[in-house]
Parts: C-alpha cells; structure tokens; sequence
C-alpha cells in the first residue's frame, strides 16, 4: 500500500477552513463580531508564526458547536460548504487527488482543523481517511466545546498517523505527503516523497535546500 497524504488548508483549498469558519460565523451573526474577529485573527496570525496553542485555539472554535441541536449545526455547516467552500475550491487539487487514487494509492488527509468543518469537505474530495483534530461530544451526541485526544498539529500529526499506521498495520514505504505549512516539517521529514504545495515563505525556503518539489495547485485556478 501506498499512501498519499494531503493537508488540507491552502493546500487542496485555497484558503484556511478554520478561520473563514470562524469569518462565517460573523457573517451569519452567530458569534459577537469584533471579540470573535479580534481573537479568530489572532489565533491565525499565531498558527502562521508556527505558536499556536491548538487547545486554546479549538476550544474557542468548537466552544460555539456547544450544546447546540445537531440539525442546527448540520444546516449552518451546509451553508457554509456551499457558499465559502465553493468559492476556495481547486479543480487542479481535485485532479491531484484523482491521479493518486487512479494508481490504487490509499488517499488520506491530515490536518489540524476539526473533524466537524473538515468531515464533509474530505467527503466531497472521495478521501476515505481523514485525520482531523476531533471534536468531543457528549453521551447525546451533542458537542462538548473540547477537544478529544491529541490534535493533529505539528508533532500530533505524526503521533497520529503513527497510531493509525500501528492499527492497520500498515508503513509510510513509498508515501506522499502534500502541504503548504512549515507547520508540517515534523510530517514532511517522514514520508519518502515531501511536497511542497503553494508553499508559505519557511517551508518554501526548506523545500529549496532539501530539494523537495514545489507545486503550484492554483496557478490555473
């Protein structure tokens, strides 16, 4: 088996689901706009600086799923995939992804967003395997606003992969890896094929002096 693993933010979409989640949450008028604004930008310009805390960060962004009814949030979710989703969407990802599956790879992605924003998008991909940070959820369904387990950012995302791997007895032999984030240079250094995707400035200057490819998905886009 071969596995082709992809990121999913500014990687096969152009943009970052967990702060336009956050934006469309403004718009719709669910959340308080300057406060949620204010401390939604900051989490991201942390992500983007390489120190962000993934507990605080999630927890504020799952905190708004909280005790809310399940048809609410799937409704509000739908919008969200057909406005925002629609609009960073890129053919040229899809067709990526659609080489490797022609191959007989097996297509995952891992990323730090939570399972609850990226379910869907890796559902309309055809991407059986999703690692995602996950949302926690009570003895009703309901989401707890907390996180379950070790989010997969950074370091968590090989300590997750590692778990899932173990469990399917299974190696990384051969594999792809696919992102634009020196978030991810934990996970890019395992894989046997690192690819740098409309890489951000740290990891495009790391790709360079480890001769990694660098592959643009939005240049026809």
């Amino acid at each position: 088996m071969t596995l082709a693993i992809f990121d999913l933010d500014n990687t096969l979409i152009a943009g970052d689901s967990d702060h336009l989640w956050g934006e469309f949450l403004i718009d719709q008028g669910i959340v308080d706009a300057d406060g949620f604004k204010a401390a939604n930008d900051g989490f991201f310009q942390d992500y983007q600086d390489g120190r962000l805390d993934i507990f605080a960060y999630q927890e504020f962004v799952l905190g708004v799923l909280k005790g809310r009814p399940l048809n609410e949030l799937d409704s509000l979710r739908q919008r969200y995939m057909d406005t925002v989703i629609d609009s960073i969407w890129l053919p040229a990802a899809e067709q990526l992804v659609a080489e490797h599956r022609a191959r007989g790879d097996t297509l995952m992605i891992i990323t730090a967003t939570n399972d609850f924003i990226t379910a869907p998008i890796a559902a309309r991909l055809d991407v059986p395997w999703l690692i995602a940070t996950q949302a926690a959820t009570d003895a009703d369904g309901l989401y707890t606003g907390r996180v379950k387990g070790v989010p997969s950012y950074q370091h968590g995302k090989v300590e997750r992969l590692s778990e899932w791997l173990a469990e399917h007895q299974e190696t990384l032999a051969g594999s792809y890896f696919y992102s634009d984030s020196h978030n991810d240079l934990p996970l890019l250094g395992k894989v046997d094929h690192p690819v740098a995707v409309d890489p951000d400035p740290t990891l495009e200057r790391h790709a360079r002096e480890k001769g990694w490819p660098i592959l643009s998905l939005r240049a026809s886009s």
